[in-house]
């Protein structure tokens, strides 16, 4: 109750969500309360609300989703704005407009917020520096994807009470996983310890300097975590073979059904998903009593009318 206490005093002043290192334990403790008023509305037999009414929302895509955009147009859907869908394909990007170009058109057409996901590190920020509207961070680069750790921290907080002091495991593609990084600054900043938990292939370079735990087998830390994320391995990304074959790392890094007889009873088992089933979770795990999954994705609505509410709210306080 105390945290709910002093986020209602708390004045959220960044139009920007463009990571979550930047953010602090009580600017994140914010968010996520801030969500949770948001839930019912996901539950009504009419999902709408008004605050953000007369608003315009473009999500600028430039990579493939489902799970995030969608949970995107939801989320401004059910906050009365209006949504604009970019596609890289059917866009002036495929004749050779560039980023900015792009951005300065649709605000030239009066949008107010940007969702932007977009494969080179950094581009949240450019945009930001660049454009008045709002920029929300939807993954960039192998750098962040907050609005995915927010929904997760979010889901473990509503599952667990608390992220002060549990044992979390990240597990797989460390390497290509903005999941991992914007998650690994949440969880520790609301009091988890973090393990990354993978192959050395798929561990990345700085891994030493990041405030995490770092095991090479996930059975080593199975019997001690109190969360499991899995993650997804993202062969689109590899320029080799990081492991020896599907079947070997399945054997050392898959959420097994055997793996889990060892695990504590009530372990909580994510995947920020899309999953590739049999690889890094069975099937019988993933649909399995523990598994937190399907949560997370309703979850992601509610974490993103927030950020939309929140980032919006900031710029109509310095207009």
């Amino acid at each position: 109750m105390a945290l709910k206490r002093k986020s209602r005093h708390f004045n959220w002043t960044r139009k920007h969500l463009l990571g979550l290192r930047e953010l602090s334990e009580e600017e994140i403790t914010f968010i996520l309360d801030t969500a949770r008023g948001f839930e019912e509305i996901s539950k009504r037999s009419v999902k709408k609300a008004p605050p953000l009414r007369g608003k315009v929302v473009v999500n600028l895509f430039f990579e493939d989703s489902t799970r995030t955009r969608n949970s995107f147009t939801l989320a401004a859907q059910r906050l009365s704005a209006d949504v604009v869908e970019f596609t890289k394909k059917v866009s002036s990007v495929s004749k050779g407009e560039t980023l900015l170009d792009t951005a300065r058109n649709l605000e030239a057409l009066g949008i107010d917020i940007v969702v932007i996901r977009h494969e080179a590190a950094g581009a949240p920020k450019l945009l930001a520096r660049s454009i008045n509207a709002c920029v929300v961070n939807a993954g960039d680069g192998y750098c962040e994807h907050p609005t995915q750790a927010l929904l997760d921290t979010y889901t473990i907080r509503r599952k667990r009470g608390t992220l002060e002091g549990l044992k979390i495991a990240i597990v797989g593609d460390i390497a290509h996983s903005r999941v991992a990084r914007s998650d690994m600054w949440a969880m520790t900043k609301l009091g988890a310890e973090v393990t990354f938990v993978g192959p050395p292939t798929l561990m990345p370079a700085e891994v030493s300097r990041l405030p995490v735990k770092v095991s090479y087998s996930l059975d080593e830390v199975i019997e001690h975590v109190d969360v499991v994320n899995m993650l997804r391995i993202q062969f689109e990304r590899m320029g080799g073979n990081p492991f020896p074959s599907v079947r070997e790392y399945s054997h050392y890094f898959g959420l097994t059904a055997e793996r889990m007889k060892r695990a504590k009873p009530d372990i909580t088992v994510m995947h920020p998903g899309p999953i590739n089933r049999g690889l890094e979770v069975e099937s019988e795990v993933a649909d399995g009593p523990n598994s937190v999954i399907l949560e997370q994705v309703t979850n992601g609505v509610a974490v993103r009318m927030a950020v939309l509410f929140l980032v919006n709210h900031a710029a109509a306080q310095r207009a």
